[in-house]
């Protein structure tokens, strides 16, 4: 007899293995990833990294003894993985993250060096005896007086953060007091260390700097970085592009105008051109990052300029020099694309669903993609199709019930045609009643689409008994850009437009139970959330929940990405108060009535936890049912396992509560 299947619950997400990034070998044959598993038991998450076969087999389990393998990347020569770690070895444990390599047929890791300040994103050099990479360092200091550097101040007696510095924070920790990202080539035989920026201004971004940062020649002469030319560094700091002589350590700009950004470059596989991403910020500072190319006489050109779709990092070429390969969004999906130079035209060659990260040798290309119904799976593209490389899940999600899923298009602001997802819970029957919750997402400069998503799961929603409803409001990203910048300057208007007439399609359908109608948001979704409790009339929603939510948009000027405030409302609050404050649902709490549950961590600089402090305690001023989830160790999102088991807790109870 066949076993009814189980309820996808909290617990069912947090059992299920994360697949990461893959890394290809250079013969294409296999791929090595990242695969992280949680114990909800005991708290923690141990990180690994598995092997996958492109021509067929079981994936295999490369590393035992880490608990945070990551980072993993093929060597050119194929005989080695490098990965970053923290691991004891030799009588020494790691007290930052350190570069490791291992044999792909398995044996011991073995650490390469130390480097005192830690190893951060890297890359290998095409001779694949050298990798580059990004450590934090103290630019007054030389590379042999890093160590003492650190010993001294982690030795130090007092707790301050001192800066004169704009950009000191971001999302969940203080840029590192004193310290700039330089790059840095490790010789692996020798485990010797240089600093290529050592005793100059240069210096990658202090905003996580990643391995999208810089790129290096096949030659193995150069590497192409992004700097930032300010002086005083920013959050939406205008990048350039920059090239460094590996041997001589001299560097020289490559391109930088004022009015552009520039990220993410990649050589092609000849030298002789340099693809970057590109974005026109004198035109506006939503405008997107496109595919531009850089070649050795300086001349550039935006290749992407008539695509109204926002290219993303990292960029690939195809082994002929003649195309780009890179993720892209399209409608509420991600795609991976191929851009070709010549006919300037983009030809999905994989439609999600939603592309994750992807990676290309030989003639394989390894995807790693999800979907709504789906956790990420990695896959081959092949010419028959696409093949699955693994199953590391299949037989946990087997035994649980999902529902389907379905995209609506409503008429929203303006009259336009507005996207809306749609997520029944499993055994969906028409004929009977059900609740529904209208999800919204954050950014406002994201989507909802089809995809995985591992803090608000959709199908935990679904399966919590509830009809899932998502608007792709107007702001969203993948639908153009005239459609995404619409709402500056007027920030709450159009987005409540599109959600309510999404409520508004819903509440025609027979199915849905008027009285369990509930909508809960995170981040600009929660700003949404308090919005609507000030503009919706009381009754159409039984309950709300705002996680980490922005309320009070003057006060908003304390998170890490205040310069951006100013340019999405309009105006800075001194210099136009009514304006700002009519986008700021604090302006209208008078009206709240709905009760709300309040979510937020004191780790999130994003939305400074005060946001939802001050939310809360006005709804309780005001005699509005309300409770708080205040989680000291969390930042923007919720991360750690059981944190997570009692946030979808709360989420349920309170929802239940008001709309049984």
């Amino acid at each position: 007899m066949k076993q009814a299947a189980k309820a996808f619950d909290v617990d069912a997400l947090w059992a299920l293995d994360r697949i990461g990034e893959p890394s290809l070998a250079p013969d294409g044959a296999q791929a090595v990833a990242g695969v992280t598993r949680h114990s909800m038991e005991a708290n923690r998450a141990q990180a690994s990294l598995w092997l996958f076969s492109t021509l067929g087999g079981a994936p295999r389990r490369l590393t035992e003894a880490g608990e945070k393998d990551g980072n993993p990347q093929w060597s050119p020569r194929g005989d080695l993985i490098a990965f970053t770690a923290r691991r004891a070895q030799g009588g020494a444990a790691d007290e930052e993250a350190q570069l490791y390599v291992i044999a792909p047929d398995g044996g011991e890791a073995r650490r390469v060096g130390q480097v005192a300040t830690g190893v951060e994103a890297f890359k290998w050099f095409p001779d694949g005896r050298h990798i580059a990479f990004v450590s934090w360092v103290w630019p007054d200091r030389r590379a042999a007086a890093q160590a003492e550097a650190l010993k001294d101040f982690k030795a130090r007696k007092e707790t301050a953060y001192v800066t004169d510095a704009a950009l000191y924070r971001f999302w969940d920790h203080h840029i590192p007091m004193g310290r700039v990202p330089h790059l840095h080539v490790m010789d692996l035989a020798t485990g010797r260390v240089r600093d290529l920026f050592e005793g100059t201004a240069w210096e990658l971004s202090r905003t996580e700097p990643d391995a999208n940062g810089f790129d290096i020649a096949p030659d193995g002469r150069r590497i192409a970085f992004c700097f930032d030319p300010a002086t005083d560094k920013r959050t939406d700091g205008r990048f350039a592009l920059a090239e460094i002589d590996v041997r001589t350590r001299q560097a020289q700009v490559l391109l930088q105008d004022a009015d552009w950004d520039f990220d993410a470059p990649c050589y092609s596989h000849g030298g002789a051109h340099l693809a970057f991403l590109a974005s026109q910020q004198a035109l506006g500072h939503n405008r997107p990052h496109q595919l531009a190319v850089l070649d050795q006489q300086g001349r550039w050109a935006v290749f992407s300029e008539d695509w109204d779709h926002e290219v993303a990092a990292p960029l690939r070429w195809a082994a002929d020099d003649q195309s780009v390969l890179f993720a892209a969004e399209d409608r509420g999906r991600r795609h991976l694309w191929r851009f070709g130079l010549g006919d300037r035209l983009a030809e999905p060659i994989f439609e999600g669903g939603h592309v994750g990260s992807f990676a290309l040798a030989a003639d394989f290309v390894v995807i790693n993609h999800d979907s709504l119904q789906f956790p990420p799976r990695l896959s081959v593209l092949g010419e028959d199709g696409l093949r699955r490389m693994e199953a590391l899940n299949d037989e946990r999600l087997a035994a649980h019930a999902f529902g389907r899923h379905e995209e609506v298009m409503i008429t929203g602001a303006r009259g336009d045609a507005v996207q809306m997802w749609l997520v029944y819970p499993p055994g969906f029957d028409a004929k009977k009643k059900h609740a529904v919750m209208q999800l919204i997402h954050g950014g406002p400069h994201t989507a909802f689409g089809d995809g995985w998503h591992w803090r608000w799961n959709h199908q935990v929603f679904a399966n919590g008994g509830y009809v899932v409803a998502c608007v792709n409001y107007h702001g969203s990203s993948s639908f153009g850009f005239e459609f995404l910048d619409c709402i500056t300057g007027r920030w709450g208007e159009y987005e409540l437009q599109d959600v309510e007439a999404g409520t508004d399609w819903l509440l025609k359908k027979r199915w849905v139970d008027r009285k369990r109608v509930v909508a809960a948001g995170g981040s600009y979704g929660g700003h949404m959330v308090a919005w609507m409790n000030g503009h919706v009339e009381a009754g159409r929603y039984q309950a709300y929940v705002c996680h980490a939510g922005c309320y009070d948009w003057p006060a908003m000027v304390a998170d890490d990405a205040y310069d951006w405030h100013r340019k999405e409302l309009g105006a800075a609050c001194w210099d136009d108060p009514a304006k700002v404050a009519a986008q700021s649902p604090d302006t209208f709490a008078k009206n709240f009535s709905t009760p709300t549950l309040v979510i937020h961590g004191q780790l999130d600089y994003r939305v400074p936890d005060a946001q939802g402090l001050a939310h809360y305690n006005t709804l309780k001023s005001l005699g509005v049912p309300a409770r708080l989830v205040w989680f000291p160790d969390e930042n923007h999102w919720v991360l750690k396992a059981r944190n997570s088991r009692l946030w979808y807790g709360e989420f349920f109870a309170w929802l239940k509560k008001y709309a049984s």
